[in-house]
């Protein structure tokens, strides 16, 4: 019955210069290993969010994952949320339900609870989160529910948040746990990092890139030289794509 609901299914990727992003080759990869087939992964390539209507009308749709700098936008689409990306504010997974209205869910959380759970030691109870798109909500609603303190860093900071000019001694003490939520690094510019000051870092930092493609960023290179705990986003993605899978087709995990 499950194979019946997969049949003749489009799945694709929305976002903005996507051609490097994961997704495509990761359900490629799954539908060839589970034997799943007529299914496809496509990446749907929109030069603005309004281009989304189209998309949601594509024949045969059986849902969508959506990336940078999209995963805010998109909400004005959505007809419907779940419980956790009504919180978070953020959609990176869409449903199509029967009655032909979507449904926005957030699988970014899972995914960052799943991998945080690989190396997390109890290792702080601050944090600071680098950036503040999409993806940094759905990190402060995982952190928030392990109640741990989260201050967001960003370059053009609203109230509540800070620069990273006032990155001081005394932050990067009290806050063991950074995540880069940023693009910065990512291949092909991987001679870049979010500008916080690495030599404050020490070995009881726990450094969270959700950058996977070069595996070691420049920011986590620059942590494990100083003997902090690092760890990329791969397993996140991972785990969140699976977990979209499962929304799509109406799977228990």
């Amino acid at each position: 019955m499950e194979k019946e609901k997969q049949q003749n299914k489009r799945y694709g990727l929305v976002g903005k210069e996507i051609e490097y992003s994961f997704s495509r080759s990761y359900f490629a990869e799954k539908f060839k290993k589970e034997n799943i087939t007529n299914c496809s992964y496509e990446n749907f390539d929109l030069q603005t969010i309004d281009e989304i209507k189209a998309v949601l009308k594509s024949k045969n749709l059986g849902g969508l994952n959506v990336t940078i700098p999209y995963k805010e936008a998109i909400l004005p689409y959505i007809d419907q949320l779940s419980e956790d990306a009504k919180i978070i504010g953020a959609v990176n997974t869409v449903k199509l339900l029967e009655n032909g209205k979507t449904e926005g869910h957030n699988t970014d959380a899972f995914g960052f609870k799943q991998a945080l759970g690989l190396k997390w030691n109890n290792h702080a109870t601050r944090a600071l989160i680098l950036g503040t798109g999409g993806a940094s909500k759905a990190i402060e609603y995982v952190l928030g529910e392990m109640e741990i303190e989260t201050l967001f860093v960003s370059r053009n900071p609203k109230e509540g948040q800070i620069h990273y000019n006032d990155i001081n001694q005394d932050l990067m003490n009290s806050h063991l746990l950074i995540i880069n939520c940023t693009p910065l690094g990512t291949h092909p510019a991987v001679d870049q990092a979010p500008a916080i000051p690495f030599d404050l870092i020490h070995d009881k930092h726990f450094l969270f890139d959700l950058i996977y493609n070069p595996e070691v960023s420049l920011f986590l290179n620059e942590g494990l030289k100083r003997g902090a705990t690092i760890q990329n986003g791969y397993f996140m993605l991972e785990q969140q794509a699976e977990k979209s899978w499962n929304i799509w087709n109406n799977m228990n995990d």
